[in-house]
């Protein structure tokens, strides 16, 4: 059985060991092991707003944590707790795009249209929230999945964390209703 739900605070450790095992497994032919490693511990993580604004879910099979992924109706792009610096202001669902943020699925469920998924339903909800367009920071193992489901590169980025490590993303939009 698969169930979708919103996730909460009580979620969050269970969500960031997810987070961490995903991370370096699921990077595996994409990045190195050294890019995996950083931006798995700089990085990757829960953004609690995330889970405050209830746009963080998480899918259950079978009755265990099996993925957890969100929407924002805020400006941060990517990134967990520890890399906010200040505000994290609301968008203009006129103007603005929401933003697809912090997709992770057990390495256990790769594969297996969970990802999808919760896309799908993030994508509902934005659209329910007013915007029209979607908006995200992808990681190279992220890429594939979100070119099938729509979504366009619009320019590459490169984040350079402790050690001098540089991690490829791709910004990447996808409009899922009518201006």
């Amino acid at each position: 059985m698969i169930a979708v739900r919103h996730a909460t605070q009580a979620d969050i450790p269970a969500m960031e060991a997810l987070i961490a095992r995903s991370g370096i497994a699921l990077s595996a032919g994409f990045y190195t092991p050294e890019q995996a490693q950083a931006v798995t511990r700089y990085v990757f993580g829960v953004d609690t707003q995330l889970v405050a604004d209830q746009t963080y879910f998480i899918i259950e099979k079978d009755g265990q944590l099996a993925a957890c992924g969100g929407w924002s109706k805020r400006s941060t792009l990517f990134g967990a707790d520890r890399t906010k610096t200040g505000a994290d202001p609301l968008l203009d669902p006129a103007t603005e795009p929401a933003r697809i943020r912090a997709f992770f699925v057990d390495p256990s469920a790769a594969r297996q249209g969970l990802g999808r998924m919760l896309l799908q339903h993030c994508s509902d909800a934005a659209a329910a929230g007013g915007f029209h367009t979607l908006e995200l920071a992808a990681t190279m193992p992220g890429v594939p999945l979100y070119t099938a489901c729509g979504f366009s590169i619009v320019e590459p980025i490169e984040i350079t964390l402790p050690g001098d490590v540089l991690v490829p993303l791709a910004k990447m939009r996808k409009a899922i209703r009518e201006s």
